[in-house]
């Protein structure tokens, strides 16, 4: 009786212990969005040199419950005076004052919480009585909205402050039949109106060797960008050896040609054209293996506004022979100020052409996610069918997302690419 009676107590108490609400700490440097940056810094330490009431603060989380939320500041420090913040959820703000000699922890309130998904919590400055607003590092959020479930970027490590506010990169890994030697893979890409936000990078033609797309670079610049990876394994192209160098064959007019690093290293080149959202492009890419153990990669693109092919460039790769593998395309945002803002690609009519001239139609993908989704820090991606289009989804800290490893399939176009090879710059 008395070890039932134990087993009994010993359960309640571990069930009570299971309930208890959490408490998590959300560091600004890897969760936060400033507008207006110029009247505010956003360092891996937090909310630093806020200067100015324009300012609004952003900060994202997940949830998976809902309930009462409890929210403090914390790591408030360099305090001048006395200041006043309006800190709100769901358009409910409460306003708090900071004084001088006011704890490094401030308590804020607590908001009720109906529905899951993503969070936004905004943080305003309205008085200052010294030059700055306090310093912050990160938000304390606790109640019964908060469990193990709650999503955000834990943590620097793994330099995750940057990866996570970039938000994550998706992928369609275009299914290809096997033992198929794919000399020539088309593709088309449309950005709806709307979604070409700076940052952006909507890659049609990714293969194991590089990748090939185009991106919006900043207000006034875009870009149609193709890059081969060297075999040797480094982020900086200048310990490339000799050897192992990607070599350019040839260009197209007005394409710039040079080198990259950072994310691999190896041979790159871009074309400034200012695209359109919502007009399609064609993207070619072929893959010829040739003598001493090289593979040439050249890219074409098609813009409907000019109506022919053109050449973007050729690059020869050493340490390789072979034909097309790995045959991709995905979305990124390669700006961590460019996070918090959705963007969205469709892709079309997707074939590969054998080194006989044979052209076979793909149309299922498998979808997937980088390291930043996969880690569970940003849950806003999806990707899919959306009518005859694959599409991409990421950023933008939307709440319904599609699970990784996904096989999709698209209605079949049967409209084989109309290209004389012959007749290509």
């Amino acid at each position: 009786m008395k070890l039932k009676l134990f087993f009994v107590l010993a359960c309640a108490s571990t069930t009570a212990f299971a309930q208890l609400p959490q408490t998590v700490t959300v560091p600004l440097g890897g969760n936060a969005y400033v507008e207006h940056q110029d009247d505010a810094k956003l360092t891996q330490r937090g909310i630093e040199q806020w200067k100015s009431s324009t300012a609004s603060i952003k900060v994202y989380v997940r949830l998976a419950k809902t309930g009462d939320l409890t929210l403090s500041l914390g790591d408030v420090t360099k305090i001048e005076g006395d200041n006043q913040l309006s800190i709100g959820i769901k358009n409910q703000f409460k306003t708090i004052q900071v004084r001088q000699d006011a704890a490094h922890q401030l308590k804020v309130g607590t908001w009720k919480i109906t529905d899951t998904g993503y969070l936004v919590i905004e943080i305003k400055g309205l008085k200052k009585s010294g030059a700055y607003y306090p310093n912050m590092g990160n938000l304390e959020l606790s109640g019964s909205a908060i469990d193990e479930n709650t999503k955000f970027v834990k943590s620097n490590e793994g330099n995750f402050f940057y990866w996570g506010r970039r938000g994550p990169s998706v992928h369609l890994g275009y299914q290809v039949p096997e033992k198929m030697e794919v000399e020539w893979f088309y593709n088309e890409l449309t950005v709806p109106k709307g979604e070409d936000v700076i940052g952006s990078y909507y890659m049609a033609n990714g293969f194991a060797g590089g990748y090939f797309g185009i991106q919006v670079n900043s207000a006034t610049e875009r870009r149609i960008l193709f890059s081969v990876w060297s075999p040797f394994n480094t982020d900086n192209p200048k310990e490339i050896p000799e050897s192992h160098q990607i070599k350019l064959l040839k260009k197209g007019k007005e394409v710039h040609t040079g080198e990259f690093g950072n994310e691999g290293a190896g041979g790159q080149s871009f074309l400034r054209y200012q695209w359109k959202a919502g007009n399609t492009y064609r993207f070619l890419l072929r893959a010829e293996p040739v003598a001493d153990n090289y593979t040439n990669y050249t890219a074409y693109f098609f813009a409907p506004e000019l109506g022919q092919w053109q050449l973007v460039a050729s690059f020869s790769r050493p340490q390789t022979h072979t034909y097309l593998k790995g045959i991709h395309s995905f979305l990124e945002n390669f700006s961590p100020n460019q996070g918090d803002k959705q963007r969205k690609v469709l892709f079309n009519n997707q074939w590969a052409c054998d080194s006989k001239g044979n052209w076979t139609e793909l149309n299922t993908a498998r979808f997937t996610i980088d390291n930043t989704g996969a880690q569970g820090y940003r849950l806003d991606y999806a990707g899919g069918v959306d009518g005859k289009y694959f599409f991409l989804k990421n950023c933008g800290f939307f709440s319904q997302n599609v699970k990784a490893k996904t096989l999709f399939t698209r209605p079949l176009s049967k409209e084989k690419p109309q290209i004389d090879f012959n007749v290509l710059p």
